[in-house]
């Protein structure tokens, strides 16, 4: 075998493993087994002196495994890991199926919302650094003004998201959610804005589909349990009858509420439109982004509102089908949300069972010890999962601090509970990052993943950032970032059936077809019975595409010398020349 052969035979090798066989002769044998490679090793089996090694017969390579633009694609991944600035430019041409955790308002630039302000003749707190709107009197300063002085510019910049933020007497967790206090007056009338915004975001990093949180109707929702009082978190029994006498008081408010959001939702995505100028020859590429949106319940508030928010949430999914599902947000640690949080599970268990083909997606677990108590850590994604019936669980930073973790987290897997990944966002809120960050753990339990970006403008990255985070600090193959988009549309709450069958097998309607080509009548017709199928139909084919390319460029040398041309080439499989 020659040595190259020998190298490529043992960088096939994931791990090396031994087996000991008695032989007839009272020999031990012992084999390294190392992707094909096999050494043998004879010794006495007495009191331990060894024989002189015998050299046995080379056992016969075996047969390479045929090349294709996935593996090279995946070989030149594996070279490229070592340098984050080309591991970047492959990683946002990948495709990424979804970006499932998403707040729309914590999705918008700084310098965006600065903007806003300054057009609508908005003002700004120079001290507080906060936008308000008009009139600009008692200190305040018209936010115009900041784009001519570089200095508040840069403070108002820094204050509105967590651009420069060093932690000392503000801690990470503070400045962040104390941020959307001061830039949200700035986009009250600027959803379309931000919608597009966020779609051609999103199509920059190749991401096809988009599940924003948006609270479309939630404070008029929140009113209609205003007169049941505000009772002390932690005093509600959380029963049946009770849930029954909320909903009886609440439910004959909704269809106002439904009808002024579908009428909002129906002006904001046609200004969206106008805005990326989707249907001309300038198109932006955001127009072929397909968005959806969470109805995002405030958890903050008296369980009576919660109730009431999470009704009309559930409502809303029913009656507008680009309202996907329901999130609860605003701080876990929270003491109205710590007090409340089983009566809130059972809440949304009971809207569950009313409404069973509602979805609901939950902030669960984003917490850390010292944060909280370690009492608060020991049970809200299990009841997230158990009690509420979470399909998707996002953050699930504390899953191992909860009681008897190993249940939760098998259960999570059984039920294919998929877990919305936020590294950025769990680090700069929580402190928790590399081998403190469970990643690891929900792999090791078979849990699926997805990574998302959580308030990718207050946190000042994008979903491509999210890739390359978790490839650099936990060496993740090309292989499992590709599961991770795929997991992205097979979570994601879209009507229809899967384009999969099983793991790595298509639908029978289309399992002889091939994606990056013509579906045959049989598929298509599957596709167009189902939005989610199509979109993963879709994904596949970019897959197809971006394999084929970075394949052929690979070959031709061009991802750069050194781990270009000639050494990606003998690591594809092919004979350098």
């Amino acid at each position: 075998m020659s040595m190259g052969a020998l190298r490529t035979q043992v960088g096939r090798t994931q791990a090396g493993r031994t087996r000991t066989e008695h032989t007839g002769a009272g020999r031990i044998r012992t084999i390294l087994a190392a992707g094909g490679l096999v050494l043998l090793a004879a010794c006495a089996a007495d009191g331990g002196r060894g024989d002189a090694p015998v050299a046995a017969p080379p056992a016969p390579a075996p047969a390479a495994a045929p090349q294709t633009p996935e593996s090279r694609t995946a070989a030149l991944f594996r070279h490229l890991r070592a340098d984050p600035v080309r591991l970047a430019m492959f990683l946002r041409r990948m495709p990424k199926g979804a970006d499932l955790h998403n707040h729309m308002s914590g999705g918008i630039y700084a310098e965006n919302m600065v903007d806003w302000a300054a057009a609508e003749s908005a003002c700004a707190d120079p001290k507080a650094l906060v936008l308000k709107p008009a009139p600009c009197t008692r200190g305040l300063v018209p936010a115009a003004d900041a784009r001519r002085d570089v200095g508040l510019y840069n403070r108002l910049i820094n204050a509105l998201s967590m651009r420069n933020f060093v932690a000392g007497a503000e801690s990470g967790h503070d400045h962040f959610f104390d941020s959307f206090a001061k830039f949200e007056p700035a986009l009250k009338t600027r959803v379309p804005e931000m919608l597009a915004e966020a779609a051609n975001r999103a199509a920059a990093s190749h991401v096809l589909y988009l599940e924003l949180m948006w609270s479309n109707g939630m404070s008029k929702a929140a009113a209609l349990a205003v007169p049941l009082g505000t009772p002390a978190p932690g005093t509600i029994p959380g029963d049946t009858a009770t849930f029954e006498a909320w909903r009886a008081k609440v439910e004959p408010g909704l269809p106002a509420i439904i009808a002024a959001a579908k009428t909002d939702t129906d002006a904001a995505e046609a200004r969206m439109r106008q805005i990326l100028r989707c249907g001309t020859a300038d198109a932006q590429p955001g127009c072929a982004v397909s968005i959806r949106y969470l109805a995002q319940v405030i958890r903050v508030l008296p369980a009576p509102q919660v109730f009431a928010q999470s009704l009309y949430g559930y409502a809303l999914t029913a009656a507008d089908p680009r309202f996907v599902g329901v999130n609860l947000v605003a701080p876990e640690d929270n003491p109205v949300t710590l007090k409340d949080y089983g009566l809130q599970m059972r809440l949304l268990g009971y809207l569950g069972r009313r409404m069973p083909a509602a979805n609901l997606s939950l902030h669960a677990g984003e917490l850390a010890l010292g944060l909280v108590p370690p009492e608060d850590l020991r049970d809200h994604i299990r009841l997230a999962v158990e009690v509420a019936g979470a399909k998707r669980i996002g953050h699930g930073v504390d899953i191992g601090q909860e009681t008897d973790a190993q249940h939760v987290l098998k259960t999570m897997a059984d039920r294919g509970v998929l877990v919305e990944i936020n590294l950025t966002s769990n680090d700069v809120i929580l402190g928790v990052k590399g081998r403190d960050h469970p990643i690891t753990a929900y792999r090791a339990f078979g849990v699926p993943l997805a990574l998302s970006t959580d308030d990718e403008g207050v946190s000042r990255i994008d979903l491509t950032h999210e890739y390359v985070r978790a490839a650099e600090t936990y060496a993740l193959d090309y292989a499992t970032l590709k599961t991770f988009s795929r997991n992205g549309l097979e979570h994601a709450f879209l009507p229809g059936a899967s384009l999969w069958g099983m793991p790595g097998q298509l639908v029978a309607s289309c399992a002889a077809d091939h994606p990056g080509t013509s579906p045959s009548a049989a598929c298509q017709a599957f596709l167009n019975q189902s939005p989610k199928a199509a979109l993963q139909w879709r994904l596949e084919a970019d897959f197809h595409d971006f394999e084929a390319a970075v394949a052929a460029e690979a070959e031709s040398g061009l991802w750069g010398q050194g781990h270009g041309s000639k050494t990606t080439a003998a690591s594809l499989g092919q004979s350098p020349n």
